[in-house]
């Protein structure tokens, strides 16, 4: 066998991995969880770690299925990376793992190790990859790989995190590379072929239907959120000038009958790595959102819609603030109903009281009243759920760029006479010269379809202009609010408007209450369709597939971006399941209604790569000025703006660990220019991740460092800090419904009628038969729970799933200075929290700005920067 004269011996592997049964969701799901925790959906997710201690139970008793892995039904071949036998590295003989090590202290949760033993031979050198064969029917979890004791070389470690399925299911063996780091050119010969084998195997050929075992990235468009077949069509994004969007994950699945070109609804594929398949606990988030949306949403809509149960309208802010305090009670037989699914069953308490009780949004947790007031509600647009879409007002009256010819004349008709009356005895001109004037403008988004989202049974809406005043103590105020609706004649015929000043007293007050309500409701369809969903979870997607599609997980910039795409695919699957679909969460409870992904695909026209880094943001939307003697080169026009104070320190470290990183790979231009995979990595992303927008100029070349650096820069920005900043206080403030609607049902009432009369008797409840009604409201509050909460296994900016990511001693060294520096920042954060001249920090309702603290605990914290885009 061995060669006469070779020096021969074994070399000891331990191999962790995870089987499946211990990862089966049943068995998650069935775990009994204690009756604790105070609510419907609060519970669902709260209850995560209750149900995943539970786990510990499950794996004993499954830990007697590890003998399973022994005998001949796992095998590994070393690979060598050192020496070559057929223009390949020189394959070893199979081995076999070899004993259960039940007691390894290293091991994490729901982990076993199994010892393997290698036969090596002295010509054989130093391995860097090898083949793994599942003999099983069922497939595993396999974790890591650690060779000891390697010749002249020591330990060598291989972090594997993949699912590896019968040998069978795939054409090609599976193949693991060592954790070390090369650029394409400085591959070791003998690996050159197994990296590139192993892409084009990620690429696949663009044709047929996706398997669950496939880990194949494909680009398609968004043709599967309508239902053709079953009377809900809607447009496909992407692909046309028209609705250009972003590329999603392609799966080939069956075609509808009405429409060649959109796929069926129904289960959605993901590249088996990144559904993870119940081995996250944030599965058990995803799933609970999936059974919400199919089995409880149903049963609670027909239980409040049969008036015998509970009226289907609000009658008081009391009555809305029981939620949180005494509960909806639902008869017990709807409650029995309200999901097959175990770990549910648990959260909903089934004795007929309390049943759907929230938890407390932070919003009211101090005041019950303090949101109404006009400070909170200007605080909100610098330090709420969605404070970049705030600019400052360069011009008066504002303007529209919406075409005249298509939609006539669309100027503010706000005039000087109506913002002065607020402005403390300053001119318009001087507050404009002074930086003083910003506004918050719909306008232009829900304009062209507003005719369209007014004659949907559920919306009455506005598109709304609010200007806002900056007080001499750095606060802000509204001074106007504009609400305008299409003219009656016909769209080209321009807007018909009025204008709303705020009012304390009398009916005037209701009615200005009722204006900032449809300002919110405009805020929360543009938060939760552009802010959140496009600018964050849709444009990551495409740079996620090119990744995986052309950077070899030997290349440095894979390690780099790698933990941001973490879920990312996953949980955009599950959005075009349950929440942008036809029929689904925004559609039901956001004011577009079905024209929602429409709208976020006319806004996607003008989305520009460059400008979603942060400092770029903020001068382009004016609220700062390029400052070389400022910090982070830039002078905040609202210096007490919490958002882009801290933002711009988490920006700074996001980049200058960034550089750190590159300049170890790429010292000159020419290194980016030679590295096939990176060119061939942003060839893509342009061209077909983003097709729609290929020819825009303002793409960076990819021809310099810095090109790659801003570029990596705004990916990780965007995928940790800015879907922080944007998803993780949905609760916190949407979650009192009232704070921020998200359906707007009447018009500001008119003297004379009816309505108007009623407002006069009643405004609270005139106001709660404008916004969103009782069904919609608890479909919100239960959906924004769980996308407010962290997973307990999430990872957080600055740190890393394996230590052992990477071999080279300056890139750890450079993430571990980038660690430390987002720890210090959380310390800057916290004593600006705590400074009691910073009164945005606080506002009213005394809720600090803590969203871009980096570090959390599990559940809703109202804090905590992920890595990715994870939920």
């Amino acid at each position: 066998m061995f060669g006469i004269g070779k020096k021969t011996q074994k070399i000891k592997g331990t191999v962790v991995l995870m089987p499946k049964n211990v990862l089966d969701f049943n068995a998650i799901s069935s775990v009994s969880v204690p009756n604790s925790v105070g609510g419907v959906v609060g519970g669902a997710v709260g209850a995560v770690g209750g149900i995943l201690g539970g786990v510990a139970n499950v794996a004993g008793g499954v830990i007697d299925a590890a003998t399973a892995f022994l005998g001949r039904n796992v095998s590994m071949q070393l690979i060598s990376a050192t020496q070559t036998h057929g223009g390949k590295g020189k394959v070893g003989e199979e081995a076999y793992l070899n004993s259960h090590l039940p007691t390894l202290p290293t091991l994490g949760a729901r982990q076993d190790a199994f010892s393997i033993y290698f036969e090596w031979e002295s010509d054989f050198g130093i391995p860097g990859a090898f083949y793994i064969k599942n003999f099983k029917t069922d497939e595993f979890f396999l974790v890591s790989v650690t060779l000891e004791d390697i010749p002249n070389h020591g330990t060598i470690r291989f972090v594997c995190n993949s699912w590896v399925y019968n040998f069978k299911s795939y054409k090609k063996d599976r193949i693991f590379f060592v954790n070390n780091t090369y650029v394409p050119s400085a591959t070791p010969a003998p690996l050159l072929k197994y990296r590139q084998e192993e892409l084009e195997t990620l690429r696949g050929d663009g044709t047929g239907k996706r398997k669950e075992q496939d880990r194949i990235y494909d680009y398609d468009v968004y043709n599967d959120i309508g239902n053709p077949d079953g009377g809900e069509p809607r447009p496909i994004l992407g692909g046309s000038s028209n609705y250009p969007y972003p590329r999603r994950v392609r799966s080939g699945r069956d075609k509808t009958k009405k429409d060649p070109n959109s796929e069926k609804p129904g289960e959605i594929y993901v590249p088996r790595d990144e559904n993870f398949g119940h081995l996250k606990s944030s599965d058990f988030l995803i799933y609970g959102l999936k059974s919400l949306s199919q089995n409880v949403f149903p049963m609670l809509k027909s239980a409040i819609f049969d008036l015998r149960v509970t009226s289907s309208e609000f009658d008081s802010f009391d009555e809305v603030r029981s939620l949180y305090e005494g509960g909806l009670k639902l008869p017990t037989d709807i409650l029995s109903q309200i999901s097959p699914l175990p770990a549910l069953k648990e959260i909903f308490r089934t004795d007929g009281e309390n049943a759907l009780q929230f938890p407390p949004p932070h919003v009211i947790r101090v005041s019950k009243s303090a949101w109404m007031t006009d400070e909170e509600f200007a605080r909100e647009t610098i330090a709420g759920v969605n404070p970049n879409v705030i600019r400052r007002l360069q011009e008066f009256p504002p303007k529209s760029s919406l075409d005249p010819t298509v939609y006539g004349d669309q100027t503010s008709t706000i005039t000087k006479e109506q913002l002065e009356i607020n402005m403390d005895g300053v001119t318009v001109e001087e507050a404009l010269g002074k930086d003083r004037l910003f506004i918050l403008d719909y306008h232009d988004a829900f304009i062209p379809y507003l005719t369209r989202i007014n004659n949907l049974p559920t919306s009455k809406a506005y598109a709304t202009r609010t200007i806002l005043f900056l007080n001499d103590d750095g606060s802000l105020k509204p001074l106007v609010i504009e609400l305008s609706n299409t003219h009656p004649g016909g769209d080209n015929l321009g807007a018909v408007s009025k204008v709303v000043l705020p009012a304390t007293e009398g009916v005037e007050s209701t009615i200005w209450l009722l204006a900032k309500a449809h300002v919110v409701v405009n805020d929360c369809g543009y938060h939760q369709l552009i802010s959140h969903w496009l600018n964050t979870h849709a444009v990551v997607e495409p740079f996620a597939i090119a990744t995986n599609r052309n950077l070899s997980v030997l290349h440095p910039i894979n390690k780099l971006l790698y933990p941001h795409y973490r879920d990312t695919i996953n949980i955009n699957g599950l959005a075009r399941q349950s929440l942008i679909n036809a029929g689904g969460f925004i559609e039901q409870a956001f004011l577009p209604g079905k024209y929602s992904m429409e709208i976020s695909s006319i806004v996607y026209k003008n989305w520009v790569f460059t400008d979603q880094a942060l400092p770029a943001d903020l001068v382009k939307r004016g609220l700062a000025v390029e400052d070389p003697s400022a910090p982070h080169g830039l002078r905040l026009l609202i210096k007490d703006y919490p958002y882009a104070v801290d933002g711009l320190e988490i920006w700074d470290a996001i980049t200058a660990w960034v550089k750190e990183y590159v300049s170890l790979y790429y010292p000159t231009d020419a290194a980016i220019k030679q590295d096939t995979e990176l060119q061939a990595w942003w060839k893509e992303v342009v061209e077909k991740g983003h097709g729609d927008l290929k020819d825009k100029p303002w793409w960076p070349k990819m021809h310099t460092p810095e090109d790659l650096i801003k570029s990596c820069s705004i990916i990780i920005w965007t995928a940790s800090a800015l879907h922080a900043a944007v998803n993780f206080g949905q609760y916190p403030y949407g979650g009192y419904i009232v704070n921020r609607p998200t359906l707007t049902r009447r018009f500001i009432p008119e003297p004379g009628t009816k309505e108007y009369d009623e407002m006069l008797k009643n405004p609270q409840k005139a106001y709660l038969k404008t916004i969103t009604p009782k069904f919609e409201s608890l479909v919100d509050i239960s959906v924004l729970e769980i996308l407010s909460r962290h997973a307990s296994d999430e990872i957080y900016l600055g740190e890393r799933d394996s230590p052992y990511w990477t071999t080279d001693s300056k890139a750890l060294e450079a993430f571990k200075k980038f660690g430390s520096k987002l720890t210090e920042i959380e310390g800057k954060i916290t004593a600006r929290n705590n400074d009691p001249s910073l009164g945005s920090r606080h506002g009213p309702v005394q809720l600090p700005y803590t969203l871009l603290l980096r570090s959390s605990e599990e559940g809703m914290t109202f804090r905590g920067i992920p890595n990715s885009i994870s939920i």
